[in-house]
């Protein structure tokens, strides 16, 4: 059984590590890692890039985890997909195809709460979307997201290993917006338009 959560680990990490953002800005002859935030995920493409390529970016980053996801569950079942999720995730926050340098992870997470948890994930995504459209910062409703279903999760489920796996991702979702949380603070942080700079 071993050999099958090192198969899931891998395969999931890489095809995390397929930096949607990179590949899709390639073709216009630039480099989302060197504009913006420097994320290659759907936020730095929706802003530097507008809204065709910010979409196009969440789409493929949502596709590579639900596929990742997918796959851990058909080699080992529920532990299977949880273990995709995180490695996914870290595929995609630090992909070893283009230097460790990539996205947060939240578009990734959406497939991954949804696919492992639905009930707990579809909830968290509502509260990111309902705080994103309140507040029009979208690193606000990414740290809901993944708090809430944190939360949820661990009021619903066992602690060990759910409440713990599900915190995991906040950890790592909230470590990711660090830069953002010190712009909330001081009032500086950037709010989404949906218009091409």
């Amino acid at each position: 059984m071993i050999w099958r959560y090192l198969l899931i680990a891998v395969i999931a990490y890489l095809l995390g590590s397929i930096a949607s953002g990179v590949l899709l800005t390639r073709s216009t002859g630039r480099d989302i890692r060197a504009e913006g935030s420097g994320n290659t995920g759907a936020t730095n493409a929706l802003r530097v890039f507008g809204v065709r390529i910010g979409l196009i970016t969440f789409v493929c980053d949502v596709l590579k985890a639900a596929a990742a996801v997918l796959i851990g569950q058909a080699l080992a079942g529920e532990y299977g997909g949880m273990l995709a999720g995180v490695m996914v995730i870290i595929g995609h926050n630090w992909p070893c195809f283009f230097g460790f340098k990539g996205g947060k992870g939240i578009a990734c997470s959406c497939a991954v709460l949804l696919l492992n948890f639905p009930v707990p994930g579809a909830i968290a995504i509502a509260i990111c979307l309902a705080a994103i459209a309140l507040t029009r910062y979208i690193s606000l409703g990414s740290m809901l997201l993944l708090i809430s279903f944190a939360v949820i999760l661990c009021l619903t489920r066992p602690f060990w290993p759910y409440g713990v796996w599900a915190i995991l991702l906040a950890v790592m979702g909230i470590a990711r917006h660090h830069a953002n949380i010190r712009r909330l603070l001081n009032g500086t942080e950037n709010k989404i338009s949906f218009t091409k700079r």
